[in-house]
């Protein structure tokens, strides 16, 4: 199978469970979503610039680098038609973890189908769109109905509307009792104290605030961070 790769790197994940833990990165081209805050829009659209990678390739990297931490995104990568041969021919290496970040408007099911039959060591993080990304009315919703606590919903919020949207969905998914929850602001759009004060104000236990580390490391526009 070949796959067009916008990139591929070893960093520390920014944000998400394994935030500060090195990780292989593998960025599909494509995104079917427009959002307003976009960091990765170069990688988005159909003829965005790209490698031909093969599984072959791919898996020979990631044993190469010898990094046990998986991140596979995009653009978005669940419109990748043989994803699935891909995250078989890499659950091979042992001791691999993959995290699969998805933009939330994309049937997850035959993945959580196959996670289950493989008992593969696969977790999903999944945005829910807030107002402000213009994209709120693409979210399939259903999803929430098939993660598990190894999985994450991220909400990236730029103001209150966005916080108070946030609250209503994991209230109407009891998603505090199904997985981890994230609120992480838009840079240099919402202080993220207004956001701890939002949680302490709403009582949200159990909702991280997250910070992305490696626009804070590096320069916000850097690629293969």
């Amino acid at each position: 199978m070949e796959y067009k790769i916008a990139e591929k790197f070893v960093s520390i994940n920014g944000e998400g469970p394994k935030a500060g833990e090195l990780a292989i990165f593998i960025r599909f081209t494509k995104c079917n979503l427009n959002c307003s805050y976009c960091d990765t829009k170069w990688a988005n659209s159909f003829d965005a610039p790209y490698e031909i990678e093969t599984e072959e390739t791919l898996v020979n990297y990631i044993r190469k680098e010898n990094i046990k931490n998986i991140t596979i995104t995009g653009g978005e990568p669940l419109l990748q038609k043989d994803l699935k041969f891909l995250i078989d021919s890499i659950l091979k290496i042992k001791d691999i973890e993959i995290e699969i970040e998805t933009n939330g408007s994309v049937d997850i099911e035959k993945l959580v189908n196959y996670r289950r039959e493989t008992n593969g060591k696969i977790s999903f993080t999944i945005d829910y769109k807030s107002p402000s990304s213009n994209m709120e009315e693409y979210m399939h919703l259903n999803n929430y109905n098939l993660i598990d606590e190894r999985d994450s919903i991220k909400f990236v919020v730029g103001d209150r509307k966005d916080l108070t949207c946030g609250k209503e969905v994991i209230k109407r998914f009891n998603l505090i009792n199904k997985c981890k929850i994230y609120f992480s602001p838009i840079f240099n759009l919402i202080k993220p104290e207004e956001i701890v004060r939002f949680l302490i104000e709403e009582n949200l236990n159990d909702v991280k605030l997250q910070l992305q580390l490696h626009k804070y490391i590096w320069d916000p526009n850097k690629k293969g961070v």
